[in-house]
């Protein structure tokens, strides 16, 4: 400490302190403020998802803040060596708690980094069905077509069997249809490929696949396969079912009902 100042020597000591401590501390800031810029600029310029960087970038400033903590206590006379003990402790005592948390959590970085699904796309996750909203660290928002939302924990979407129905371009639209024992297969397999080529959207490669699938009781149910894009599935699947069921009756070709043969047993002989 410079003399002449007028400080009694008894107080230099902690003023020296508390001096470095402050430079420390402005250093300190500085050296933040590059370090997360720097950061931040590569990570808009990776593949990584918004909410993903925006979660690592919130984790490395906690970490800058601690290590600036630490170097300021050690000022005052702390060891880091017990800070850190200190620090370890409370933080596996933190995550013995918040355990569930920390799975969504990671399931949440696990999604944003193997991309199962973005946003609007249509998925099943074990068995809840819906447009994917928005999602986040924690949960995963769906929105049905039926205008409601459904939150998912990303620690569950991490384990469960997911379908997305709209990550490729095609579907393919299956349509099955019973007729008559009696009726005309060939007829009837005439009819769906005509259908299968009277509109646009209905693609001709891959090729409709037209065949008899089974033979049932009361039926015998034939299938009717054509791909289309994957905006137009609905659309096509209900102008293929309305219009097989239209141009069956036009032709005479007979959808069957279930039935039942009653057989009455006269027991007096006559």
């Amino acid at each position: 400490m410079p003399e002449g100042l007028g400080i009694p020597e008894s107080f230099q000591g902690p003023l020296e302190n508390l001096i470095s401590a402050v430079i420390i501390l402005i250093l300190g800031l500085a050296a933040m403020k590059v370090i997360l810029h720097v950061m931040r600029k590569t990570l808009e310029k990776s593949a990584l998802d918004q909410v993903l960087y925006n979660f690592i970038l919130k984790i490395v400033k906690i970490l800058l803040w601690i290590v600036l903590a630490i170097l300021i206590m050690e000022q005052f006379g702390f060891k880091a060596s017990s800070l850190l003990t200190v620090l370890a402790a409370a933080g596996a005592a933190i995550a013995l708690a918040l355990k569930d948390s920390l799975a969504n959590v990671a399931g949440g970085i696990m999604i944003m980094i193997n991309k199962p699904f973005v946003q609007d796309d249509y998925v099943d996750i074990d068995g809840n069905m819906g447009c994917v909203k928005e999602i986040d660290l924690f949960v995963t928002h769906l929105h049905t077509y039926d205008n409601k939302v459904i939150t998912i924990p990303n620690g569950l979407i991490n384990t469960s069997v997911l379908t997305n129905y709209t990550k490729e371009d095609m579907r393919r639209v299956d349509c099955s249809f019973g007729i008559g024992y009696n009726d005309d297969i060939g007829k009837v397999k005439e009819l769906l490929a005509g259908l299968a080529v009277s509109d646009s959207r209905i693609m001709k490669e891959p090729a409709p696949v037209i065949g008899v699938a089974g033979h049932m009781d009361n039926c015998i149910m034939v299938d009717l396969k054509v791909w289309c894009s994957t905006a137009d599935y609905w659309d096509v699947k209900y102008y293929l079912e309305e219009e097989v069921k239209l141009a069956f009756d036009r032709e005479g070709i007979t959808i069957p009902y279930p039935q039942m043969d009653i057989h009455i047993v006269n027991n007096d002989g006559n």
